[in-house]
């Protein structure tokens, strides 16, 4: 064992700017948050109040994941792309061949989950831009198997070309926008997560008792699958885990910043201490206010509650009359505001997984390239462009249910990289540094997580009528095969010796 002074992590390092700190990672990574105007009414619209135990533990184990990143982080502040990029330190004294391979397929599996994020958030915004201005939404075309409206691909294509401009000016200018939009986004999530306080008369807390279904059945009763089967509960709850985990647990995307703060020893620690925090408020309280107020009767019935705006819905119960439509507009503005947010965020931070994976010697050279705002501009507009493609899949679930073949996947080697980094290097320096038995609660993160992957990504593809997107996602994945043996024809071309490990 080495000797605790001299133990060091040996690892490639990023070049961009230092410009940020905790806050920025922070109102960043609240694009993470933001994904539940996405979630809560796809779910809330199935599960009814059996919806709120089921994401009160998935939200918990996302906050877990957001301290483990933050000791890694902190660890390995030269290191940007967020969590896939701890895995190359972690596997390379252990595994010195499979190394290479394990931070490639994780960077890329993380990519393919986050790269959607700004076409879904530019898609979700658009339903309450067309809503609030009464536009027509029932011409479009039907690409894969969604209707999409003219409007919403109107509004998301040009979305994602005016929020370029910000992302490729780079970490300071993007993190001043992004300040402003967080501030106006936590307003609505906030006030949306304790709006009963504001009404406690059309407040039913019998709703909550048992957590029933929509139907009034028990929470332990069979449900009705999307496809017309019968089937346990337990079915449903391990089917819609798959979708559900990519929402609560992407507020872990400050990490990818932690690179650029001036301070990341105590930035991360902060950053996604507060970001876990945050998002556990939001995701357990958001659907207990919308359960009590809005009621299963009218959870279940889509001529009064449209999934699609039932934030602006909920809104309206909240203060009924004029004031309830005032309140419609304001929620739906600083709604729109705060998915701008999520979509600006995700521009930035894949940029950075596939700038990290070039530098480590997996994706091609191409990727390295950074401008003069020390942004990695050919990989962001890589996303710009790939997000426009994504856009025509539709909805939210269609997007969660191919994005997160990738997303959640990457979790699964970079926890066990946490295992062997605190197993097997103790004595490394690590400026926030959590109990040693953390190790053994990674490892049950990462069997958890690849059993939702892999047997909740299944059955969801089954009984939830995914199973284009499911397989689209797995296709996705495999594409970082031909990427990756570019790069070695690439650096036998130039004569580049492979990477030690």
């Amino acid at each position: 064992m080495s000797d605790m002074h001299t133990d060091t992590l040996d690892y490639e390092q990023g070049n961009l700017q230092t410009g940020t700190n905790w806050w920025g990672a922070f109102v960043i990574g609240l694009a993470g948050t933001i994904l539940v105007t996405g979630a809560a009414p796809a779910f809330l619209t199935v599960f009814g109040a059996s919806y709120i135990p089921f994401i009160t533990f998935f939200t918990l184990t996302g906050v877990v994941l957001c301290l483990l990143l933050a000791e890694l982080s902190a660890m390995m502040p030269g290191r940007t792309g967020g969590s896939p990029s701890y895995a190359y330190p972690a596997y390379r004294e252990r595994f010195p061949r499979l190394a290479p391979h394990v931070n490639g397929i994780s960077a890329w599996m993380y990519w393919v989950g986050w790269m959607p994020v700004a076409p879904l958030n530019m898609i979700l915004a658009s339903f309450y831009i067309t809503h609030i201005l009464g536009l027509d939404a029932s011409a479009g075309i039907t690409p894969v198997s969604t209707f999409i409206p003219y409007w919403t691909l109107a509004i998301t294509v040009v979305g994602l070309l005016l929020l370029s401009i910000p992302a490729y000016m780079g970490i300071r200018f993007g993190t001043s926008m992004a300040t402003i939009l967080a501030v106006l986004s936590m307003i609505p999530l906030t006030f949306l997560s304790i709006g009963f306080i504001f009404n406690l008369g059309a407040a039913d807390w019998s709703e909550l008792i048992g957590f029933p279904h929509l139907d009034g059945s028990s929470f332990w009763a069979p449900m009705t699958a999307d496809n017309g089967d019968v089937v346990s509960p337990w079915i449903m709850y391990i089917a819609y885990a798959f979708p559900l985990l990519w929402t609560v647990i992407a507020y872990e995307a400050a990490a990818c910043y932690i690179g650029e703060c001036k301070n990341p020893g105590r930035d991360a620690k902060i950053a996604m201490t507060l970001e876990g925090g945050y998002g556990v408020f939001v995701y357990t309280m958001l659907p207990i206010s919308f359960v009590v107020i809005l009621g299963a009767s009218a959870l279940s019935d889509p001529e009064l509650v449209d999934p699609k705006t039932m934030f602006v819905t909920f809104a309206s119960n909240v203060f009924p009359g004029i004031g309830g439509k005032l309140m419609e507009w304001a929620m739906a503005i600083m709604l729109i505001i705060a998915l701008v947010l999520s979509a600006l965020n995700s521009l930035m931070g894949c940029s950075r997984s596939l700038y990290q994976m070039s530098l480590d010697g997996q994706f091609p050279r191409f990727y390295q390239h950074v401008n003069s705002h020390s942004v990695p501009d050919r990989a962001m507009m890589t996303n710009v462009g790939a997000s426009m493609v994504i856009a025509f899949m539709g909805g939210a679930i269609e997007i969660y249910s191919f994005s997160n073949v990738g997303y959640l996947g990457s979790f699964v080697p970079v926890l066990i990289g946490y295992y062997l980094l605190k197993n097997d290097r103790p004595n490394l320096n690590r400026p926030f540094n959590l109990p040693d038995y953390f190790k053994y609660i990674a490892l049950f993160l990462a069997a958890l997580y690849f059993f939702v992957w892999l047997v909740g990504g299944l059955i969801y593809s089954y009984y939830g009528g995914q199973a284009i997107y499911y397989f689209l996602g797995l296709g996705a994945i495999f594409m970082y095969l031909p990427l990756y043996w570019y790069r070695k024809a690439e650096d036998r071309r130039l004569g580049v010796a492979p990477k030690a490990v």
